[in-house]
């Protein structure tokens, strides 16, 4: 069974738990804006598509709330080059 992705609004993050390890995504929110900040994928997860499913949580969570996306995580910067359907929520500046 594939493990969910839960969002922890309390600690500001995405996460996931597989066999007793964490993967998280990190943001801030700020007005109308959201900044992802850090992904972090430890070594036994890595491989499985974890980033990939935290960073569409993240940027699905900010298109249904109305949030523009600032990336200062550089998996989420990579992510959105490679998933076009998502530029429309970059913030313009």
């Amino acid at each position: 069974m594939e493990a969910a992705v839960h969002h922890d609004r309390s600690h500001l993050r995405f996460n996931i738990d597989l066999d007793g390890t964490t993967a998280l995504l990190t943001y801030k929110e700020v007005g109308e804006t959201i900044y992802f900040v850090h992904t972090e994928v430890p070594a036994p997860m890595e491989g499985k598509g974890i980033g990939g499913r935290l960073a569409k949580a993240g940027l699905e969570y900010a298109r249904e709330h109305g949030l523009k996306v600032v990336a200062r995580c550089p998996f989420i910067a990579s992510y959105l080059q490679r998933h076009p359907e998502y530029q429309d929520l970059l913030r313009a500046d």
